[in-house]
Formats: structure tokens, C-alpha cells, sequence
């Protein structure tokens, strides 16, 4: 029988798309066993008060947010939270991620999600780290002292200056949201809530330039800088990537960065992505989705209770993120058994010849998995940021050989 997922596929064409002709027994007798969810993401609202230019949610392929109800409603949630405890039974986990997501999860009155995270808590079983992902434009005190009290870490979404954030990330009737997302993180930098802050997610615009974009989040105090690359297709590129086109507009927006970075006496902020990059190159794991090989623990609940694959998905094709389950009836154990999930938990397994011949291939581990996506071949594919990628990884790669052969060189 067809999960929602695999009915949607074999509806759209002949022949099903990789990963759906994945032979899990196959993989089961060699030994391989699904890796439990550790990291559940919650669409407790699904709109925004943003309408931004490049959101995987709203502008792209999937569209499946119009026929969903806007808030997680009460049952939902003690279903969600029943279903994470029995989870946390079934593998004995010592702890779980919960994020709190949307859409804008802060459109969800305080009081709403008081309750929320009290009914997680009080059903799960084990250690229960929160937070939140929030676009900024109404984090205040009230929210903050909730925060603080449930001790939710927040990460709030900036794209730069004002001029370079306002480009993308406005409201419906164009205008700028950046001055709200500054007044919210200055409050989020004065005490007691200053804990709380988990870091920035920086979608990166070729238009804007690179060093100005890194100061410009360095000026909020970060502990971790997430630059993100927008999303795209081989079916629908990025911005500034042209099939066939040698150049790499995106490795060098990220090395200007990372020169600078990678340079500095005292890193005032860790950025994500180039930590896993000298962490995979050290033979160390990925805990990234970006990048690497360690497969994926995370899966989404949206507002009605479908339980979802990651909602970057949403950009390949419309009803990519699908499994087909809802929490009211099927476990999450049962969405482990899905060809679609293993995909990602499989590791060099799931990469296509052109990755695995690749000189970076373990380290770059195909990139971000729905960029990979390509109508024909589903996701056996490289990354559509293929040579951003190699270049990325590659200069990050030279850069550290040659400063530990300065130091050989020295100690001799």
C-alpha cells in the first residue's frame, strides 16, 4: 500500500522517483536500522506576517499551507506530545528537541503556547530542550518572560542591514520589517533574557554584499550565525545559477566571509556551516542538514497533525514533504519505515556516482538534500550548488593545510 508520499509520486508520473524504489529489506539485512527522531518541529501556526520573496513555505512548489488550519488546535497538541512520549519510551531517549515553528509561531497568543510547552513537558518522559524560530517582527517582553520561564532559546531569522534585509523580508503591503526584528533583539540582549539567544538565520542574496551582511549580524552579538543557501531545484535553480555555468557565485559570497572569519584573533560569533565544514574535514560528524553524512532525526507535525518529512522539501515539488501520517492515528516509528525517511539516514548510500567519485563527497555528503532534486531521477543527484560547494569546501580545506604546515614548518 501507498503512503500519502509515494501515491503522490506514482500519480505525478510512470515511474516512481528515488528514493521510492529504496529496498528496505535489503538495507535491513546488511544491517541497517532507522535512527529514532530526536528533533520535532512543531507548525503551530501556519501564516505569516511576512510575506518574503524567497520562503520555501509560501512561494515555492508545495502549496499545502492554503488548505491547513492556521493554529495547532488543543487536541492536536496532546496528540503530538503523546506520540513524542511514546517515542521517548520506544528508544529510550534521554532527551528531545522540540522547536516551535510556522508559518510565524509568535501569530500564537503567549498563553497558547504556556500551555503547549506544559502539555510536552508534563507528557514526555525525558528531558525536553526547547525553542523557538521566529522572524522577530513581534518578539516583546511578554513573549521573552515566557521564554524565560519555560527557558525556550530563540533564533530569529536577519538578512543583514536594513536596506539588505527590508530587499526580501517584508510584510504583504511592501513595507520593511528589519526596524521591529532590531527592537526585538535588543531586547532579547538585555538581561535576563540574554541566555535565551541561540543564534541568526541569514538566508544569503548575492545582491548584498558579504562582508557588510557579516558585520551587520556581528552588531546583534550572536552566538551562532546560520547563512543559508536560498533554495532551489535543478527544475528551479537559485538565484545567479545557470545550468551549465562554471561560475560560483554563492562559494565566493561565503569565502569572503570566511577569510575574514577564519582570520579574526577571536571569533565573535561561530558560524555554523564553516564549523561543520572544518569538523567533517577533520573526520569529525555533521550536525547539520546543509552538509555531511549523519542522517537526519528531525521530522515536522504541521497545524492539522500531518506528520511531515523536512519542510525545506517544500521547494522540489508539491507534495514532496508528505508521509501520509497523522498523529492521531500512526506512530512516528511508523514514519521510520518510510523509503523517504531512510533516504536520509542512509548516508553514503544515498549519494549518486558523480558524489561518491567526488574528492569532497563524505564532507560535502551531497549538500542540502532537497536541493538535490531533479524530475526524473528524484533526489539521486548532486546538490544544485554542486561547484559552490567544492569550491566552499575546498578553499576552507586548503586554507587550514596550509596553515598546519606553517606550523610543521615552525616546530622543526
Amino acid at each position: 500500500m501507498l503512503n500519502g508520499h509515494d501515491a503522490r509520486s506514482a500519480g505525478r508520473q510512470t515511474l516512481p522517483e528515488w528514493p521510492l524504489t529504496l529496498d528496505l529489506a535489503a538495507l535491513a539485512e546488511k544491517g541497517w536500522q532507522p535512527t529514532p527522531f530526536r528533533q520535532f518541529i512543531l507548525k503551530i501556526h501556519s501564516r505569516c506576517d511576512l510575506a518574503c520573496s524567497y520562503c520555501y513555505m509560501y512561494e515555492m512548489a508545495d502549496q499545502s499551507w492554503r488548505s491547513r488550519p492556521m493554529r495547532m488546535a488543543p487536541e492536536v497538541v496532546d496528540a503530538v506530545a503523546a506520540r513524542i512520549a511514546e517515542h521517548v519510551r520506544a528508544h529510550d531517549l534521554p532527551s528531545v528537541e522540540v522547536i516551535l515553528h510556522g508559518g510565524e509561531p509568535l501569530l500564537v497568543r503567549p498563553e497558547e503556547i504556556d500551555k503547549l510547552v506544559e502539555t510536552v513537558r508534563g507528557a514526555v518522559g525525558a528531558d525536553v530542550v526547547l525553542t523557538v524560530q521566529t522572524n522577530g517582527t513581534r518578539l516583546d517582553r511578554t513573549y521573552l518572560e515566557l521564554f524565560e520561564r519555560h527557558q525556550i532559546g530563540v533564533g530569529v531569522s536577519l538578512d543583514g542591514s536594513e536596506q539588505d534585509h527590508d530587499r526580501n523580508r517584508r510584510t504583504a503591503d511592501g513595507r520593511g520589517s528589519h526596524h521591529k526584528v532590531a527592537a526585538g533583539l535588543r531586547l532579547l540582549a538585555e538581561p535576563p533574557f540574554q541566555h535565551l539567544f541561540r543564534g541568526l538565520l541569514c538566508t544569503i542574496d548575492l545582491r548584498n554584499d558579504p562582508l557588510e551582511t557579516y558585520q551587520a549580524l556581528l552588531a546583534f552579538g550572536p552566538p551562532v550565525i546560520d547563512l543559508l543557501l536560498p533554495h532551489g531545484t535543478w527544475s528551479d535553480p537559485p538565484p545567479g545559477l545557470d545550468s551549465g555555468d562554471p561560475a560560483t557565485p554563492y562559494a565566493d559570497w561565503l569565502i569572503a566571509i570566511f577569510d575574514q572569519w577564519y582570520s579574526a584573533p577571536a571569533q565573535p560569533a561561530r558560524v555554523r556551516l564553516f564549523d561543520e565544514i572544518i569538523y567533517l574535514l577533520l573526520g569529525g560528524g555533521s550536525a547539520s542538514e546543509q552538509i555531511g553524512l549523519s542522517p537526519a532525526a528531525m521530522v515536522v507535525i504541521e497545524t492539522d497533525g500531518e506528520i511531515e518529512q523536512s519542510d525545506f522539501l517544500k521547494s522540489a515539488y508539491p507534495g514532496a514533504p508528505s508521509t501520509g501520517f497523522h498523529v492521531l492515528r500512526d506512530s512516528f516509528d511508523d514514519v521510520l519505515r518510510l523509503p523517504s525517511i531512510a533516504a536520509r539516514q542512509i548516508g553514503w548510500s544515498a549519494l549518486s556516482d558523480t558524489c561518491k567519485a567526488c574528492p569532497v563527497g563524505r564532507v560535502c555528503g551531497g549538500g542540502q538534500y532537497a536541493h538535490r532534486y531533479r524530475p526524473g531521477s528524484g533526489f539521486l543527484n548532486p546538490s544544485v550548488y554542486c561547484a559552490d560547494l567544492l569550491r566552499l569546501i575546498t578553499h576552507v580545506k586548503d586554507t587550514i593545510l596550509r596553515d598546519y604546515n606553517a606550523l610543521q614548518k615552525d616546530h622543526r
